[in-house]
């Protein structure tokens, strides 16, 4: 393979841009996890959440349908407090186990509830393809938490 040289200019370029993704990785990754956990939160207060079959048949399945109601202003609350912890850099320590609890909770009917999260073996349905995508919020939050200063002794 030919030896390339890369430019002045592209090694300046690169640096710049990785210096500008340094900056903003947090701040957009913070404002991003908002904007899907409030969104996601208050589209379920408004009851027009597409999520609500999925989580009635969680509800049905686990803790009885009796509760679907309750729970799922509950989970919708917590999904907007999640939302506008994570806005609050003081509150990670706080969030990112909240977050992690709720994650469980969500992704939980890809083995609960294995006919409605997948039509065949690793090919999911909609749903399914709908909790699996939180592995990519589970793992900015991860990039968020390791970003925070360690808690030292005084």
């Amino acid at each position: 393979m030919p030896n390339k040289k890369i430019s002045k200019k592209a090694q300046a370029l690169d640096l710049q841009l990785i210096a500008f993704f340094s900056r903003t990785f947090i701040p957009f990754a913070r404002f991003s996890i908002f904007i899907v956990f409030f969104w996601f939160g208050f589209i379920k207060l408004l009851g027009i959440s597409p999520a609500s079959p999925l989580a009635e048949a969680l509800v049905a399945k686990t803790i009885g349908i009796q509760y679907f109601d309750t729970l799922f202003v509950l989970i919708a609350l917590i999904e907007c407090i999640i939302g506008i912890l994570f806005l609050v850099p003081k509150a990670t320590r706080v969030v990112i186990p909240l977050l992690l609890v709720h994650m469980a909770i969500v992704c939980s009917p890809l083995i609960m509830l294995p006919e409605v999260a997948w039509q065949s073996f690793l090919v999911p349905t909609l749903e399914g393809q709908y909790i699996i995508k939180n592995a990519v919020v589970i793992a900015v939050a991860i990039g968020i938490a390791a970003s925070e200063k360690p808690l030292l002794k005084k």
